[in-house]
């Protein structure tokens, strides 16, 4: 690369770093802790912070399997720089998620061109999926930027020369970390891909030559294995079989309620990666057709009638569409034969899928002729109307089913939802109106990409500057402000209850071991409260009447938007700006 290259390229860097630290990091702390995932990471992160116990992760002072350590261990970190909040619980997220796009964009640079690697970096950063697991204390937004780096020094180990075959160790280390992120899916997805890759291909003998397979194994059980070894070592059973609960049984067998059809994965992938996912079917079919079509062609150049031994396109850089489809496709096969379904797992085949509409959207530009790009635009606009009308219908809808909701949401049926679904779905339909008109036109095409990507970035601003503060105040903060409340006025031996549902959060924000008592466990409060200690129970209102009689004494501390900080002794310290006016009957969005 040129001096005179140099500097656009720097800038395009600047300024994807900018956008995506941008759309990672605003707002970021902003929200409360969701249920439960994010509960129960960021405490576990929390109390090996407070511990210093940096082998055990522990929920609420129990030993917690469910994940491996590496992402506490960035919590730890994390907390140690910005205090234990939720910016903090969620900055590990953030922070891989800004590296994962800098790392697509450098890969696409490196394999194919600038205008290649500006259009995957911008579309593997403007999509849900990958902006809503990048905000959220989750294990995905490691797990993602571990498993790309792995099967990007994968290939850039097979295909490299010279020196850039070092890249081949990063095939195993990054394996390793993301085993240490996720547990087993770290190395499943990795591994499936690359074998994919290399039967359909025939280059197994050429990675035994240039994939150091032994010695890379042996990197990866270094890095990988001792922290399970010293688990099972020092807890034995209680870890192994919680641990093999969570991955072998959750691929076998649903695991709460998290179920599906086969197709689950189908609209998720739809709608996680639009508006991208309307350019997806045809260069994922064109990466499988065009390698058939080479097979054939070098069979009748070679007068050979029979399928090639080795049926290679003239150039690695070609190949890199079929090595991505063969990402996308295994990946996709790969959790969708697991029994446990849930959004966010598929997350890891994104940059797969960025890749492929990347390489498709940029021959599109160069040849207005491309097959398929009229009715890929007509998809978008489709999918995108019918968003729009979504998010117009959803203020009603929720109207009529809030009634539903009471239980998780003691204030549904008082609390509207804004004006975040209607401004996002003028900005749906405007914007896919602009992609309609520019992207049917062979001349004004290149603008369609920039409508498509502003109005998915002016979503997630609407979403973050005027839904979230709406939906965290009346709904998610509430109980967690209580907690908080709770957590100052009570010491180590006493007792702090959270009955109802079961919030995670709650132990976050007293920071201190919490009681959960379902509805009909009120046996376990009555045994609290036998206690000459003090006992502190947070509920929401409407459930005061389930409490046991020996809760009749219970003084009303604090109430917060539906739900009511009950104590044995009357007198607390009020945390500032705890104490709101008492609501009004009806609140109306903003």
């Amino acid at each position: 690369m040129t001096t005179t290259d140099r500097s656009p390229h720097a800038l395009l860097l600047l300024a994807l770093l900018l956008l995506s630290g941008l759309l990672f990091f605003l707002g970021l702390g902003d929200m409360g802790l969701t249920d439960r995932d994010e509960g129960r990471n960021a405490e576990a992160g929390r109390e090996m912070f407070e511990s210093g116990d940096r082998l055990t992760p522990t929920f609420n002072g129990e030993l917690r399997v469910a994940k491996p350590v590496l992402l506490y261990w960035l919590m730890e970190q994390s907390y140690r720089l910005f205090g234990s909040n939720e910016f903090a619980a969620r900055f590990p997220s953030a922070l891989f998620g800004v590296g994962l796009i800098l790392m697509h964009y450098l890969f696409l640079v490196h394999q194919r061109d600038r205008t290649v690697a500006l259009f995957g970096g911008l579309m593997l950063l403007l999509n849900l999926e990958i902006l809503g697991l990048g905000r959220m204390a989750l294990t995905d937004s490691v797990l993602i930027f571990f498993t790309t780096a792995s099967l990007y020094g994968f290939w850039l180990g097979l295909h490299g020369t010279g020196g850039a075959r070092r890249w081949v160790w990063m095939f195993y280390i990054g394996m390793a970390l993301a085993t240490l992120t996720k547990g087993p899916v770290g190395f499943a997805v990795p591994l499936i891909v690359a074998a994919l890759y290399l039967t359909w291909t025939r280059r197994w003998h050429e990675y035994w030559q240039k994939g150091v397979p032994l010695a890379g194994t042996l990197l990866f059980i270094l890095l990988a294995a001792p922290w399970y070894a010293a688990m099972f070592l020092v807890h034995g059973d209680a870890y192994a079989t919680g641990a093999k609960a969570h991955t072998i049984g959750r691929f076998l067998s649903p695991m709460e309620g998290h179920q599906g059809t086969i197709f689950f994965y189908l609209p998720v992938l739809l709608l996680g990666f639009f508006p991208w996912s309307a350019l997806l079917p045809v260069p994922l079919y064109l990466a499988f057709k065009d390698w058939r079509n080479r097979g054939i062609a070098g069979q009748r150049d070679s007068g050979i009638s029979t399928y090639p031994d080795t049926p290679h396109p003239a150039t690695p850089a070609r190949e890199l569409d079929l090595f991505a489809a063969l990402w996308l496709v295994g990946t996709l096969v790969f959790f969708t034969v697991s029994a446990t379904r849930l959004p966010h797992y598929i997350g890891p085949l994104f940059p797969a899928a960025a890749l492929l509409t990347a390489s498709y959207w940029s021959r599109c530009l160069s040849d207005p002729t491309t097959k398929g790009i009229r009715g890929s635009i007509h998809l978008m606009m489709g999918v995108g109307y019918l968003l729009a009308i979504g998010f117009a219908c959803l203020p009603t809808l929720y109207t009529t089913y809030a009634s539903k909701m009471v239980r998780e949401f003691p204030l549904a049926g008082q609390v509207d939802l804004g004006s975040g679904p209607y401004l996002i779905a003028a900005l749906l339909l405007l914007g896919m109106t602009l992609v309609g008109y520019l992207g049917l036109n062979d001349e004004r095409r290149g603008g369609a990409f920039w409508a498509a990507g502003g109005t998915l970035a002016g979503l997630v601003l609407i979403v973050i500057v005027i839904t979230f503060p709406h939906i965290n105040r009346y709904v998610i903060a509430p109980p967690q402000e209580l907690a908080y409340a709770a957590g100052l006025n009570l010491d180590r031996q006493d007792q702090f209850i959270a009955y109802g549902t079961v919030r995670p959060s709650s132990v976050f924000y007293a920071k201190r071991k919490t009681l959960f008592v379902p509805f009909g466990e009120e046996d376990k409060i009555r045994a609290a409260l036998k206690e000459s200690k003090k006992v502190m129970i947070l509920l929401p209102e409407s459930a005061q009447s389930k409490l046991p009689a020996e809760a009749n004494g219970l003084v009303p501390i604090l109430k917060r938007y539906g739900y009511v900080l009950l104590a044995n002794q009357p007198m607390v310290t009020i945390p500032e700006g705890t104490t709101p006016p008492p609501p009004p009957p009806t609140i109306l969005g903003h």
